[in-house]
C-alpha cells in the first residue's frame, strides 16, 4: 500500500512539473522570443494606415468589390464568405454539379467585371476558393488582368498600377517552390495610401 501511495504521489509531483513547464514556462519563453524578434508577426501582421487605423492583417483577405480595389479569390468561409471565424472551404467535388456551376458564373462575373470578351481565358484561381477561403493571395496573372479596371476607377497610369502590383509580388518560396503570388490586402491597402479615390 505504501508503494501505491509514493508512485500515486511522484505521479502527481511530476505532473504538476511538466504541467508548469510546458504550459507556462515554454509559452511564455516562446511568447516573449517572438514579441522580441518578430514583433510584426507576434502582433498578427497589422496593416496600419498614415491615421493610426487598423485596416486588416496580411495574412487574412476581405471581400473588395469596388472596380477601385484587386479583387481577391472567391471564398466559401461561412455565409457570405471572407469570415475569419468560419475558415474553410466549400468541400465541393471536382464531379459536383454546383461547383461546376458556382465556377461558370465566377468566371462570367470576373469577365463583365474586368471588361473582357466572352471567350477569354479567366486565371483558375480568379474562379475557385483557396482551402481556408481567407488566402490574401492571387496569381500574377490574376492581378495584370484587373490593372486597366483599378487604374481606371482611381485615376491612375496602368504603369503606376503595375509598378504596385511588382512592389507586392512575393517570389517562390526559397526560390524553388510554388508560384509568384500577389498580396492582394497589401496591394489595396498601398493603393488606399495614394491618395488617390
Amino acid at each position: 500500500m505504501k508503494t501505491i501511495v509514493t508512485e500515486f504521489g511522484r505521479s502527481i509531483v511530476a505532473t504538476l512539473f511538466f504541467a508548469i513547464i510546458v504550459c507556462g514556462i515554454y509559452p511564455i519563453i516562446v511568447y516573449g522570443l517572438g514579441r522580441a524578434f518578430f514583433p510584426s508577426q507576434a502582433n498578427g501582421s497589422l496593416m496600419v494606415d498614415s491615421k493610426g487605423v487598423v485596416r486588416g492583417s496580411e495574412l487574412i483577405c476581405q471581400n473588395f468589390t469596388s472596380d477601385k480595389y484587386f479583387h481577391p479569390r472567391p471564398s466559401a468561409a461561412g455565409n457570405n464568405g471572407y469570415d475569419p471565424t468560419a475558415s474553410g472551404g466549400s468541400n465541393l467535388g471536382p464531379t459536383s454539379g454546383a461547383l461546376y456551376t458556382n465556377i461558370m458564373q465566377n468566371i462570367a462575373a470576373y469577365r463583365a467585371d474586368n471588361d473582357m470578351p466572352s471567350n477569354a481565358p479567366v486565371p483558375a484561381d480568379a474562379v475557385t476558393e483557396s482551402g481556408s477561403g481567407l488566402d490574401p493571395h492571387i496569381s500574377v496573372a490574376n492581378a495584370e488582368l484587373q490593372i486597366p479596371r483599378v487604374a481606371k476607377a482611381r485615376g491612375l497610369t496602368e504603369d503606376r498600377v503595375r509598378e504596385l502590383v511588382k512592389e507586392n509580388t512575393a517570389g517562390r518560396d526559397l526560390g524553388l517552390f510554388g508560384e509568384p503570388r500577389v498580396n492582394v490586402m497589401t496591394l489595396n491597402f498601398a493603393l488606399d495610401e495614394l491618395g488617390k479615390p
